[in-house]
Formats: C-alpha cells, structure tokens, sequence
C-alpha cells in the first residue's frame, strides 16, 4: 500500500504522546518519519519505543550518513546496518541526501554539496544503483541546501537531480524548504525548479523552518514552516499532486500538540487546493 497523506518526524520526547491513551493526540498525523541513524544497531527502550510507534503507523526511513556523492567506497558496515533496520521496521520509503559528508574515512557531520558535473552524475547513479541493489529496495534522494557552489558546475541542480534519478532509476524526496534556501542562496528561480525535476519520480515532500539572515539562509529546522515556504509548496502539490508531506523539527523542538496543529495547516494547504481545482 502506498504511503499517503501527511506525517511528522519521530522524536524521543514525543513518544509519551504518541504512545499514550489518548487517541486525539495523533489525530491528522498519518504516518512517521525516522533518522535511520538513530536506530541503526540501537536496541532497549529505544528501539521497543519505535517499535510500538511502527505497529500503529507507517513508517519512513531518511538517512544522514550515506555520504552518496564521496568518492570513499560505500561503507558496507553501515550499508548492512541500514539495511537490517529496513528489514525490521519494514519503511513504505527509504533515502538520503544528495551530497557526500565525507572523505578518507572522516566524517564531517555535514550535508556538503557536490560539483554538478556529467561525471559526478555517472558516479552518484553507479553508487545509488549499489545501494538499491545491496538492499533491495527502491531509493530516494532529498535535494540538500547549499550555501556554495562551484566553477566547475555544467548543469542546474534540478537537471543535476533528474539526470542523477533517471540514471539510477531511483525517486525523489523534495525538501520544499531546501528549494527555497539555495534559491534565496543562490539566487536562481525556485518555479524553475518545480518545473524541471519529473513528477513521476517525487515520492515525498520535506517542509521545514530555518534561519534567514537577510542576504543568506541556513538550513536549521528549528523553527515552524514560514509562509513563503508555504506559498512555494502550493506550487509543487499543484505541479505534482497530493505527496505525502511531513514536517521536519530537529531543534527547538516543540510539545508534539503544537506540531500536530502546525501539520493540520498543512493538510489545511492542500484541501483548499483541492476545492479550488473543482470548483
């Protein structure tokens, strides 16, 4: 059964609420999100908390480690890691990020950006195309945010994703936020974006808050989704239908009430949509 509607990203001290007797403190939410790091050879409470969350709910699982575009080879401890988890938790969708996050075995704990080049699309496809293979699944990649680019650039991020999807015969996750950033960042057209990534291949939607500085943005989940990245993600669901859309928060983290009622604007979004198109 394909994932639908609208979800939120599972988080430790939300698990009282979400795993309590009140049956109103989920309403709206459709299904959650986990980091697969936080779970990968994890057990105890936990791995038992998530696992009671999985049995009510569908799940996703979104990655921050897979370092897809480094030019080390795939760490196969970690592919193994993720690849148990998957088996375990069973996600109706698996990713990324399209970046790497390291090289000679450092970790930089950051989504870096890479060269949008005809070779560095070759050597994403080839890996992503191992990782499918290795865990038997359909992958997706999320568009990062990016606050530098380089000389060496041929191509546009969007024809750089799509070329990267088509490929490797992988799908899409849409960070709708991230869109906004590197556009703000960068300075190119956030429509022409929408407009050039397929539609068959987006598969989930990201929305999420970050830090605006008045001539650059940083990526930083850590407020409520602002309106312009509201009224960008009108376009993308009348570009591309109704995708399952979650709200990402991964610091200054809200009681999950407030998140629910943040994500029940969302589901708001697409409703008046939806009356719009058949009125």
């Amino acid at each position: 059964m394909a994932l639908e509607g609208f979800g939120l990203g599972l988080r430790p001290q939300h698990f009282p609420d979400i795993l309590g007797d009140d049956p109103d403190a989920t309403a709206g939410v459709d299904w959650f999100e986990i980091i697969s790091e936080n779970f990968i050879n994890v057990g105890g409470p936990p791995l038992r908390n998530m696992m009671l969350v999985r049995e009510r709910f569908p799940m996703v699982m979104h990655g921050v480690s897979l370092s897809i575009g480094s030019t080390d080879p795939l760490d196969m401890d970690y592919l193994a890691g993720l690849k148990a988890l998957a088996d375990l938790v069973e996600p109706e969708l698996i990713s990324d990020h399209l970046c790497w996050t390291g090289v000679h075995g450092l970790n930089m704990h950051d989504l870096l950006p890479l060269p949008m080049t005809e070779e560095t699309v070759e050597h994403v496809a080839g890996r992503v195309r191992q990782v499918q293979d290795y865990l038997g699944r359909q992958f997706m990649l999320e568009n990062a945010s990016t606050y530098v680019t380089f000389e060496e650039d041929e191509m546009t991020e969007w024809a750089f994703l799509s070329a990267i999807c088509e490929r490797a015969d992988c799908n899409i996750l849409l960070d709708v936020n991230n869109i906004y950033v590197s556009g703000f960042n960068h300075g190119f057209s956030t429509d022409a974006y929408l407009n050039g990534v397929p539609a068959e291949c987006i598969k989930q939607i990201h929305l999420a808050g970050h830090e605006h500085n008045g001539d650059y943005i940083v990526d930083t989940h850590d407020e409520p989704v602002p309106d312009y990245v509201l009224a960008l993600y009108e376009k993308a669901i009348d570009r591309f239908g109704m995708v399952p859309t979650m709200i990402e928060r991964d610091a200054n983290i809200p009681p999950f009430a407030e998140l629910v009622r943040e994500l029940q604007g969302v589901r708001r979004i697409v409703e008046e949509r939806r009356t719009m198109v058949l009125a």
